[in-house]
């Protein structure tokens, strides 16, 4: 066993909440865990209801003044932002790295796209414009303006602790909305070190309350339920997002939920193999395993199935190695805590008491590290094919050979879950694709950064894993509403009218 500990500018390594541009304490603290090694590298500020309400009633305040600031004002303030976190980057991969488990050359990379959404929305608040409808009455305009709704809830998950803060409260901001973060309970250092380099950002437009795993129902309560609070933003489980909703129903507000997901990845046989291998290593092992993206079912044709088992499993061995994410040659890192790597067993074990055969791995090492493993002669009654794994393994189903005949068949496979996200397929023509109902379906793009295409795709689906999700260039209106009003009604309607949005 090395040695691993966190070494970062002391500035970067905040442990209280940031309510109204302060750094506040709480009656009590909890832990923050390395996932590999389970030593704590800090105690963190537990904030309980009290704080949270400070918190937005701080949000609320700043709301009056930040609403104000012009487009220009905002977008060079969320420049400054992205500017410190490009010269911090370093620490601030560390900070992912030791409390969520990354190796760091992926927590690198988490760090230029967090920052790239805050250059991305600089730009954006100078461009919320709105419209001149054509009137039917002659002594009329109809105007659209797009103001900003409110106080937002930002409710974001560990997997990636600090790309999905900024690509929600990037948009808020640019938007004109002030913020309250509730950071995951595992990563709450990567929140709070944002705030810290959030230099220029005014008192109250920008606050995070961590809290423990205990203390989540109560804060998450305040933050959804609040009269203050007129949005709520959450990326997590489909089941977390349910409470939130229903929570958030009895004030009417507007919410944003990217739940869970369980896609398919489609490999035909007319796939190049190679090719279809450098994808499924790409999206299923990033993170361990561990996003809402990852493929969960390998759907391979029969005449392909044993070459692309066979190669599949040589570059599982050539290229994936377990270890502490700071450790240059890692590829593989923890899982998140004890019940993530538990979950992964079960699910295995129950696949083999089904009949599946274990390929590659299969095994838990030491604390929550869980071997990358291969599964065939898997069914679809299997508990892998139904839950989403968040973890590394990889499924492969041998599929029939499909015709256009098929194609209903097929595609049934993809869409019978509740929650599929987003399918992958090798080279499937477009009746393939319009007939898989969950988007966006990415082909021919097997092997590349998802991240680079995702900005021009609207991810909308009909499965209930999302209501509501982002496309860069758009994602500020959904902090934003439109009130319609004519050039000579609406003078004297009270401002605090457009807090609650339409």
């Amino acid at each position: 066993q090395r040695h691993h500990s966190l070494d970062v500018s002391a500035p970067l390594l905040r442990t209280q909440g940031y309510v109204d541009g302060r750094w506040v304490s709480a009656a009590s603290a909890f832990p923050v865990l390395d996932p590999a090694t389970g030593q704590e590298i800090a105690r963190v500020a537990d904030c309980g209801p009290a704080e949270a309400k400070r918190a937005v009633d701080a949000a609320y305040e700043a709301f009056h003044s930040w609403k104000r600031f012009t487009a220009k004002e905002r977008s060079v303030l969320l420049r400054k932002w992205f500017d410190l976190m490009t010269l911090h980057k370093e620490d601030l991969a560390k900070l992912i790295t030791f409390e969520c488990g990354k190796p760091m050359s992926e927590s690198l990379g988490e760090v230029a796209y967090s920052a790239s959404f805050l250059e991305w929305f600089s730009e954006e608040a100078r461009r919320v414009y709105g419209d001149i409808v054509p009137s039917p009455a002659r002594d009329r305009r109809i105007l659209l303006l797009k103001q900003p709704v409110g106080v937002s809830s930002i409710i974001t998950p560990w997997n990636f602790p600090s790309a999905m803060i900024t690509r929600k409260v990037g948009a808020a901001l640019a938007a004109g909305c002030t913020v309250v973060v509730k950071p995951a309970e595992d990563t709450p250092l990567s929140a709070l070190a944002l705030a810290e380099v959030s230099a220029g950002i005014p008192a109250g437009v920008f606050n995070v309350v961590p809290c423990s795993r205990e203390k989540t129902p109560s804060v998450g309560e305040v933050l959804c339920t609040d009269p203050l609070v007129a949005k709520i933003s959450f990326t997590g489980s489909t089941a977390t997002g349910k409470v939130l909703l229903k929570l958030a129903a009895d004030t009417v507000k507007k919410a944003s939920m990217e739940l869970g997901g369980h896609a398919p990845f489609i490999v035909f046989d007319s796939a190049d193999v190679d090719k279809a291998v450098g994808g499924a290593m790409a999206s299923k092992f990033r993170n361990s395993g561990q996003t809402c993206v990852c493929s969960n079912r390998f759907l391979v044709q029969s005449g392909i199935h044993d070459r692309f088992v066979e190669k599949l499993g040589r570059a599982m061995d050539a290229e994936l190695r377990l270890g502490h994410g700071s450790e240059p040659d890692t590829t593989q890192g923890p899982l998140i805590n004890a019940r993530a790597a538990e979950k992964v067993v079960h699910q295995i074990s129950d696949a083999v008491s089904r009949g599946a055969t274990v390929l590659k791995g299969g095994r838990r090492r030491d604390g929550s590290f869980m071997e990358p493993t291969l599964l065939t002669d898997v069914t679809t009654d299997m508990l892998c094919t139904r839950e989403e794994t968040f973890g590394p393994l990889l499924p492969v189903i041998r599929s029939v050979p499909l015709t256009v005949g098929h194609l209903d068949s097929g595609s049934a496979h993809t869409d019978d879950l509740s929650f599929p996200l987003q399918p992958l397929n090798l080279r499937p023509g477009v009746r393939v694709k319009t007939m898989i109902q969950t988007t966006p379906v990415f082909s021919s793009l097997i092997g590349s950064h998802q991240a680079k295409c995702r900005e021009h795709f609207h991810l909308v689906t009909i499965a209930e894993f999302l209501l509501l999700s982002y496309q860069l260039q758009s994602l500020t209106i959904y902090f934003l509403f439109t009130p319609e009003w004519s050039r000579d009604t609406c003078i004297g309607v009270d401002e605090d009218y457009f807090r609650y949005g339409t």
